[in-house]
């Protein structure tokens, strides 16, 4: 029997506020729609993912593969790939569905983006004084697209997980810390190899928050910027506390080397600089200085 050939399109929120029920958003969004449409959803088995390519499942009896068109399109499919490239030509991201290794549809996913995307790349721009630098396993126009409403300029589309590694590793290479953002089991191993990792905590993967430096639990993007803001912050505190406890003790050794330190005051000089570095530490728990971190007039043009 000939199976016709359709195509549906989907349209899915980028960043999501809220965890998802399937490990990966874009199964979460591709069920969601076939709920919306109110079609049949039977249980599937022998499920397994091969990360960047797609998923294998055996549903009613009959195998099911949905990936991407570079691993499941063959040369004769002219038709799919036709369908495939109008998809991709428009912005979004195909995904071809087979049964038993005939097409039966590809599924076209359109990524929408979060209200504050623009201004958070926009705020992290000025903040680092670097571009940021889209990774992705999107095709390139569905990413340039993307990236082109959220301002950036440079893009690596069609990305498998073990090339986003060698990504961060060429920036690393360069003399470049790399701070990643991501969210996907497919981000996992780039999050392991970037100098700081940062995953979103309720879209997030599992895998993509244990492998994370840090996590932002409220799921926030305007949460970035100031993130870096106050790691800033801190790393100067913990200079200029370094500063003050080493300048107090040099000053009490010398003074005891060449002449004669009274005991109370050695001890008063001594927990006093503790006190003072305690003290400064605690600065970075006022409300002013996640407000003043979290301004985008704070956001100092220099380089990462």
């Amino acid at each position: 029997m000939k199976q016709e050939t359709s195509r549906a399109t989907v349209r899915i929120p980028a960043f999501r506020a809220g965890r998802m029920s399937t490990e990966h958003p874009l199964a979460h969004a591709v069920v969601a729609a076939a709920r919306d449409a109110q079609l049949p959803l039977p249980p599937s088995d022998a499920f397994t993912s091969t990360p960047g390519r797609g998923v294998t499942a055996h549903v009613d009896g009959y195998q099911v593969d949905v990936g991407s068109p570079v691993g499941l399109l063959k040369s004769h499919d002219d038709s799919l790939r036709a369908i495939v490239d109008e998809l991709e030509q428009a912005g979004r991201t195909a995904v071809v569905v087979q049964v038993d290794g005939e097409p039966v549809g590809v599924l076209g996913l359109a990524d929408k983006l979060r209200a504050d995307a623009a201004a958070t790349v926009a705020q992290l721009t000025a903040v680092t004084g670097a571009r940021p630098l889209l990774l992705t396993g999107d095709n390139e126009r569905a990413a340039r697209r993307l990236a082109a409403e959220v301002g950036i300029t440079d893009v690596r589309a069609g990305l498998l997980p073990q090339d986003k590694v060698t990504a961060v590793r060429e920036l690393e290479n360069h003399g470049d810390r790399v701070v990643l953002v991501g969210d996907g089991v497919n981000d996992a191993p780039a999050l392991a190899a970037a100098h700081a990792g940062v995953a979103m905590g309720r879209a997030g993967a599992d895998l993509a928050l244990d492998t994370a430096d840090t996590v932002i639990t409220r799921d926030e993007l305007a949460t970035l910027p100031a993130v870096i803001q106050l790691a800033r912050r801190a790393r100067r505190l913990v200079i200029a506390n370094l500063a003050i406890a080493g300048t107090f003790i040099a000053v009490l050794v010398i003074w005891d080397l060449i002449g004669t330190l009274p005991l109370p005051l050695g001890v008063a000089g001594h927990e006093g600089s503790t006190i003072i570095v305690g003290l400064n530490g605690l600065r970075l728990l006022r409300r002013a200085a996640w407000e003043r971190a979290a301004s985008p007039a704070a956001a100092p043009r220099r380089e990462a």
